[in-house]
């Protein structure tokens, strides 16, 4: 072989290796770019967020954020029922009143959502930049009402001394007063207005006169569709009452021994009275934990113990489609089973709870052998496979201050935007003809 044909060889040998690894490069690069599971792009592109806008000190009003007039309450409306006369300076997080422990807390939904507005006033304080406090409400998207209904019902819904009607009544009374006569409330009747009443007996007596407004609530179990529905009004997550379990603590799937976990009451009214039923078929089950169980003495700690080390979880309805046992399962990494026909569930719009939990549908969980038979079948591959997107979705379904990108704050602001479309094709179907009557009006007069 001549020198010049070696060279030649050589050269050709070169040039299709290096095409060979650019190629394999190229690939491995578009591979990462297009990950087929949603829940792994989701998370990935909340942790770009995070870098990007936790180092943010303010926000530009300019940007395109939910933009929020929050009326100036007097205090006995929100903190005074923490005891404060004022707003707290959120600046200083040791003089912010704390919320009520117990089981008042799961349902503490409008406390961080005021603080949130409070902090997007102030710069310094690292939060995504989602949405900002707005003084003029016309360049506002949503009017904000902070009224703490869930802890005025808990803590002033029960008559006391000579009283004949409640604090937690009067309050609500004097609420739908003042929005009546505001010009806020006017300008579309309370259509862009948010009001938190995630208790689902809070807002009682008020719910009927408010309800154009949109409302933040636990699930629609005791609302018309008329008040509540899900074209208007926004789920949000309860807050867990257990300790959240640090990933790389969580229990592998042979040293969970409890196949079904399940503490709670057990004799509901309603929808609730499956949970008798569901008892009754498993309460022999030797691997099936289901047993009457309180948050008092040492409850909530042994609950968290139990769900953490459980392969699932059943979230059976009780008196109302969802509860607070949903979000203990998560945090706790336990695969929730959802045995509740009528639950609407948060963030469903962005979250796509079949990759991290089971669905059974009522009738199907009470014959018997089906439940622990379904969940017997399910493979420790396909078991591992939901604790990982279990895992990715968790901080989705924390509450905290100040918010962090994807927490539950963040996703309430994130899912009231996306209410906004069907907002303003409302308001603009209202308004189709106001604008020609007033026109006939003043040519008549």
């Amino acid at each position: 072989m001549s020198e010049k044909s070696f060279l030649s060889s050589k050269l050709l040998f070169y040039t299709i290796t290096i095409s060979t690894l650019l190629f394999i490069i190229s690939s491995l690069f578009f591979l990462q770019r297009n990950e087929s599971s949603f829940t792994s792009n989701l998370v990935h592109k909340l942790r770009t967020e995070e870098v990007k806008q936790t180092h943010v000190s303010s926000c530009n009003r300019n940007q395109d954020v939910l933009k929020v007039f929050m009326y100036d309450l007097p205090s006995e409306f929100h903190f005074g029922l923490l005891g404060s006369k004022i707003w707290p300076n959120v600046k200083n997080i040791s003089s912010i009143p704390s919320y009520p422990g117990g089981l008042n807390r799961q349902h503490s939904v409008e406390y961080w959502l005021t603080l949130d507005l409070l902090a997007s006033e102030i710069s310094g304080i690292k939060r995504p930049c989602n949405v900002v406090r707005v003084k003029n409400s016309v360049e506002a998207d949503v009017v904000f009402v902070p009224f703490f209904s869930s802890l005025s019902y808990n803590r002033k819904s029960k008559l006391r001394g000579n009283e004949t009607i409640s604090v937690d009544r009067l309050l609500q009374e004097r609420l739908v007063e003042f929005l009546k006569i505001q010009e806020e409330w006017k300008r579309f009747d309370g259509r862009d207005h948010l009001i938190v009443a995630h208790h689902p007996n809070s807002l009682l007596y008020a719910r009927n006169s408010l309800g154009s407004a949109m409302f933040v609530l636990s699930d629609f179990g005791r609302y018309t569709s008329a008040v509540a529905n899900v074209e208007k009004d926004i789920i949000a997550p309860y807050l867990h009452v257990v300790k959240t379990v640090a990933c790389n603590e969580s229990a592998s799937f042979d040293m969970r021994h409890v196949l079904a976990y399940f503490q709670g009451a057990i004799y509901r009214k309603d929808g609730g009275t499956i949970r008798q039923e569901l008892y009754n078929l498993l309460k022999d089950e030797k691997d099936v934990h289901f047993a009457f169980g309180t948050v008092k003495g040492n409850g909530t700690k042994q609950t968290g113990k139990g769900m953490a080390s459980s392969k699932f979880c059943l979230n059976i309805a009780g008196d109302t489609p969802s509860s607070n046992r949903l979000f203990d399962s998560i945090v706790s990494h336990c695969v929730p089973v959802i045995i509740s026909d009528h639950i609407e569930l948060p963030f469903e719009d962005t979250l796509d709870y079949s990759g991290f939990s089971v669905f059974v549908h009522s009738s199907e969980a009470v014959k018997k052998g089906f439940l622990v038979n379904l969940l017997r079948g399910v493979s420790e591959d396909q078991w591992k496979k939901k604790l990982e997107r279990l895992k990715e979705v968790v901080e989705c379904f924390e509450y905290q201050f100040p918010s962090r990108p994807g927490d539950s704050v963040d996703m309430i602001w994130s899912a009231v935007s996306h209410k906004l479309s069907s907002l303003q094709l409302n308001v603009h179907r209202k308004n189709r003809y106001r604008r020609s009557e007033t026109y006939d009006r003043n040519r008549s007069s």
